[in-house]
């Protein structure tokens, strides 16, 4: 480089700004319609954040480029240095009308952007009609199942396994999942399924029924399409104590096939993993789950699913299911009803065995970010980890109504007041206990 050119000087010599300026025009805008047009393709999430990523992961490779090379009338060439005597009239001139160029196509995306980003206020990008056709029919609620046991006190078991399917399908992001609050107001095997569907928004109905006696367990379920009342598919599964912990999730890999919803690898394998091969914890932590699924004002029912949760990692210490609802429990008595150093050193204890066994697990991540916003009072890292489970489970209540907490606190009214909008179309009827916070 010239001595008589300063840094800046040559960086605009080389056309650096334009190109970095044009780049970012160009990225924001196709950004934008890639998370516009790609979900009508059904293209999953992780895809769209690598294209993203991609784009951000350009920007200072075009600006070495840029510095590097120079596009002529004979190709593309090397840059050259100013020479001590100064540019010569002729590099002067190529020089100028590739600045014109530069300044014509910046303009071009600058009015494309502005055009786009018009277009997109005014509410003419809704998504075509057999797109959003196609989408709804990728809509599901999961009544509530109905224990045909003859001991009643059974229940727990039906109402655990119905919560563990839903679970199962919320954490598959090309689905919409009725949560569990809005449905749990219906009996099980209703017979004016078309108007219940109505009233959830959801094109499907998933019934079952669950019958155990002694270690034997007999699951019964239908996935119906409302609009027809016709059986879109039906199983039923007789499995021993032991080896019941795998229905939820074949059950939920069964149903996104059949609603013709992809499942990326993260979701094969969490669906695919058995949370515990010990059928008696298994039978404790859906006892612990039967509990913490009915908060009461004065703390009991936490009471007990703590109990429960611990009685299912003392009979399987490598329960990573068990542990998180373990650590979210200690965390939710710690806020509400109890802030004594137990819980909140039986919550990091609980968290860390989590972490430890399944970091990367949906539940455990949740655990953590009640952890930090109930007991650490970290709202900062609370709302860094919500923010990862909304992108990656987008049907996760708990998500939405915990931000949504988060931005009432930090005063910020109008994005509160949007999460807790999501999160009642996620939930339709009913909040969830994180909504008092």
């Amino acid at each position: 480089m010239s001595s008589k050119l300063s840094f800046f000087a040559e960086l605009q010599r080389r056309h650096v700004y334009k190109v970095g300026a044009m780049y970012c025009v160009a990225g924001w805008l196709l950004v934008q319609v890639v998370t516009q047009v790609l979900p009508i393709f059904d293209i999953s999430f992780p895809v769209q954040r690598l294209l993203v990523l991609a784009v951000v992961a350009g920007f200072p490779v075009a600006l070495v480029l840029s510095w590097l090379f120079d596009i002529t009338p004979q190709g593309i060439v090397r840059t050259a240095d100013v020479p001590d005597g100064g540019e010569t009239p002729a590099a002067i001139r190529q020089r100028r009308r590739a600045d014109r160029r530069l300044s014509a196509m910046l303009v071009a995306t600058l009015f494309a952007a502005a055009v786009y980003f018009g277009i997109d206020k005014m509410g003419l990008l809704a998504a075509p009609a057999s797109a959003t056709a196609a989408s709804a029919k990728k809509s599901i609620a999961v009544l509530p199942f109905a224990n045909l046991s003859d001991d009643k006190a059974n229940a727990y078991f039906a109402e655990g396994m119905q919560d563990e399917i839903l679970t199962h399908l919320a954490k598959v992001g090309a689905l919409k999942v009725i949560s569990r609050t809005s449905t749990q107001q219906y009996a099980a095997n209703p017979g004016n399924l078309s108007e219940i569907a109505k009233q959830l928004g959801a094109s499907n109905i998933l019934e079952g029924s669950v019958q155990k006696s002694g270690d034997a367990v007999h699951v019964n379920v239908q996935l119906i399409e409302a609009a027809t009342d016709s059986h879109l598919w039906a199983e039923t599964y007789n499995r021993k104590l032991n080896d019941v912990f795998g229905v939820e999730g074949e059950v939920a890999q069964t149903i996104a096939r059949t609603l013709n919803a992809e499942l990326n690898g993260a979701e094969l394998a969490q669906m695919a993993a058995a949370p515990t091969n010990h059928g008696e914890a298994y039978d404790a932590y859906l006892h612990g789950l039967s509990y913490s699924l009915h908060p009461d004002p004065g703390g009991e029912n936490s009471a007990q699913a703590i109990a429960a949760f611990e009685q299912a990692v003392r009979l399987d210490s490598g329960f990573a299911l068990a542990w998180a609802r373990l650590s979210r429990e200690h965390s939710y008595i710690y806020f509400y009803h109890d802030a004594s150093g137990g819980h909140r050193d039986a919550a990091a204890a609980a968290l860390a065995q989590a972490r430890q066994l399944s970091a990367d697990l949906a539940e455990t991540r949740v655990a953590e970010g009640f952890y930090r916003y109930w007991v650490e009072k970290d709202i900062r890292r609370a709302k860094a980890v919500f923010e990862q489970v909304q992108a990656q489970y987008p049907n996760n209540e708990d998500a939405f109504f915990a931000l949504a907490a988060i931005a009432r606190r930090q005063g910020r009214w109008d994005e509160a007041r949007n999460l807790y909008q999501h999160g009642l179309d996620l939930i339709r009827k009913s909040f969830r206990r994180t909504a008092q916070n």
